[in-house]
């Protein structure tokens, strides 16, 4: 899948932590992947600092600030990684995804990573099938929905 993949929170978080319930995935994911680049947004930048340094998210042993920006840092050894500052249209798709007729609170970051992934022609990487859904529903339709493999 050469160009941009954008996964989601749970894919990064899934990378990150060994004890993760979807990591093996993840990890599959990963070492078979063949993007371009990674890419993280503001908004899972911000998402994955805020995890890491919850205790209930992190069994009771939250990262110190300082150490979840270590622990971010550890992906950028990995040259596919990168962040994607936003480009000039952004907006337009996230306000054509954003504008369902009810009250969604969960919905707006999910609506964000689509808009940075339409916007720059990139693919989601998620867990979620709802995210998968919606990306097909509102978008180009480019997502990658990672699942258990079958025995």
């Amino acid at each position: 899948m050469p160009g941009l993949s954008f996964p989601d929170v749970n894919v990064w978080m899934a990378v990150l932590l060994p004890e993760h319930i979807h990591r093996d995935v993840a990890k599959l994911w990963w070492n078979s992947d063949d993007s371009d680049s990674m890419c993280f947004t503001r908004v899972t930048q911000i998402s994955v600092l805020r995890l890491l340094t919850t205790s209930s998210v992190m069994n009771g042993k939250p990262l110190t600030m300082k150490t979840a920006w270590k622990t971010y840092d550890r992906l950028f050894v990995d040259d596919r990684v990168s962040y994607i500052p936003e480009g000039p249209d952004v907006d337009r798709y996230f306000r054509r995804c954003a504008s369902d007729d009810v009250p969604s609170p969960k919905v707006w970051a999910d609506c964000w990573l689509l808009a940075m992934a339409e916007s720059h022609s990139g693919t989601i990487i998620t867990f979620d099938a709802r995210l998968a859904s919606r990306a097909k529903s509102v978008g180009k339709g480019r997502c990658v929905l990672l699942s258990e493999p079958r025995a």
